[in-house]
């Protein structure tokens, strides 16, 4: 009896969820429904669909996730809820539909279960209660704990690193894309292989091992050891074409500015505002994966690129930070990294964290840095004001609203070294390579006055400093 109210007890502490929105195949939002009511209006009395055809619901219908968090140690359960309301968001982009969330609390993770046994039991009750198809982890999980809680709850398990992977194999785009993201794949999944049962992973050594010679598990690991050396040389190719691509930009003196920053704090929209292009942007996570760069012109018709990169978030997986290595060290070797923060994010310090690790991990730490707070107009006047108490020295934007982009682009163009001095150079037309610097001149420079004379050419431009010697206007 004891037992039996201890577990009631803690099937008490699990937090079901029901979904407000119902999704088709293609994730677009139905009609919202409270959730005490959504299951009595989901059938009429005869248990038929409220579409009227069983096999539209179950065409419609999305895989239900449950997530699991663990507060630990000196873990705040704050942090832990804000944590799991990521990964829902996560879940969200994957395609899944969250109808349960369990936090549980203790000291550390339990070596083979994660949670501990007790728990694990209580979760897999719940599970069935609510229907769940897939269990997600807010954590990585080793693979004997993966095989432990499979086995015990009897339903797909996914860990939060294996989430990631998923979302980036279903927004990868370009073959570049693809292949980095297979590469972090097959580095997860090669030594979460098993096989039926322990003799399976063993060749010769004694009865009852010898036989066939290599097994299907072996088979399988070598296969993708092959892969990931091919993948490796790849995506090594691709390294090197992005050197090459870098090092021409660098002879034509166009500087880059790299836009940085958590996953979903609107630099894709700032990125379209300041190139004027139409970049897909979305409120979702990981929209961006394959790495765009576009040229603007400045007012003054000067140019310079901006690259939008992939979206960091909290524990993004080594395994994808060592794949995606060739797309971020455009970040590294950019002139100017703009950090664009969401200023609305109650958690933005953890995200800011979060950043600037990964930039460390790329080798990006000692690019020059501009801190951008963006979606300003989501802000109260004394929400901003106390921000840029803070922080003064940052930029102030709304990327969607257009406020603050004439001050960030002054900005850039002064953090670039894009200040200039104004020349007067005389060339002559007969003279190729006076006729080329004229073109470079009207590329990177402002001309203010052009006058031709017997063959002779007298220009006064407004130069960039960084580009002086480059023109002959020292």
């Amino acid at each position: 009896m004891g037992r039996d109210s201890g577990m009631a007890a803690q099937r008490a502490r699990v937090t079901r969820q029901e979904p407000s929105t119902l999704r088709d195949p293609q994730g677009r939002s139905g009609p919202s429904t409270s959730s005490g009511s959504s299951r009595a209006q989901s059938r009429d009395e005869h248990g038929r669909g409220a579409t009227g055809s069983g096999s539209l619901r179950a065409k419609a219908r999305r895989e239900r996730a449950a997530l699991v968090g663990l507060i630990a140690g000196r873990a705040r359960r704050l942090e832990a809820e804000r944590s799991l309301d990521e990964l829902a968001g996560l879940a969200e982009a994957a395609g899944a539909e969250v109808v349960l969330r369990v936090l549980q609390e203790r000291p550390k993770p339990d070596p083979s279960t994660f949670l501990g046994a007790g728990k694990i039991q209580t979760l897999a009750l719940s599970a069935a209660e609510t229907d769940v198809d897939v269990v997600i982890f807010d954590n990585e999980l080793t693979p004997a704990q993966l095989r432990e809680i499979e086995k015990a709850i009897g339903r797909k398990i996914v860990d939060r690193t294996q989430l990631i992977l998923d979302i980036f194999a279903r927004r990868a785009r370009t073959r570049e894309g693809k292949l980095q993201v297979e590469l972090a794949q097959l580095k997860y999944l090669l030594p979460r292989l098993v096989g039926a049962g322990d003799a399976l992973s063993r060749l010769g050594g004694g009865i009852g091992t010898r036989g066939p010679g290599e097994t299907k598990l072996e088979t399988d690991r070598r296969r993708i050891r092959t892969r990931i050396h091919a993948v490796s040389e790849d995506i090594e190719h691709v390294r090197k074409r992005r050197g090459q691509l870098r090092e021409r930009r660098h002879k034509a003196s166009v500087p880059t500015v790299a836009l940085v920053g958590y996953t979903n704090a609107g630099k894709t929209t700032l990125f379209n505002v300041l190139t004027r292009a139409d970049a897909e942007a979305s409120n979702a996570l990981f929209v961006t994966l394959d790495p765009l760069v576009r040229q603007v012109r400045l007012p003054d018709s000067r140019e310079l690129l901006v690259s939008d990169t992939v979206g960091f978030i909290d524990r993004l997986p080594h395994a994808l930070v060592a794949a995606f290595r060739a797309t971020l060290e455009e970040t590294a070797d950019a002139d100017l990294v703009l950090h664009v923060i969401d200023a609305s994010a109650s958690d933005r310090d953890r995200r800011m964290a979060a950043v600037n690790l990964v930039l460390s991990e790329v080798g990006a730490v000692d690019v020059p840095l501009l801190e951008v707070y963006n979606k300003c107009d989501a802000l109260t006047d004394d929400e901003r004001r106390r921000l840029q108490d803070r922080d003064p020295a940052a930029l102030y934007i709304s990327a969607l609203e257009r406020q603050g982009i004439d001050e960030l682009i002054e900005t850039v163009a002064s953090r670039l070294a894009l200040d200039v001095r104004r020349v007067t150079l005389t060339f002559d037309l007969d003279n190729p390579s006076d006729r080329e610097r004229i073109a470079r001149l009207y590329r990177h420079a402002r001309v203010v006055q052009h006058e031709a004379r017997d063959g002779q050419v007298s220009i006064v431009a407004d130069v960039p400093r960084r580009l002086l010697s480059r023109l002959g206007a020292e």
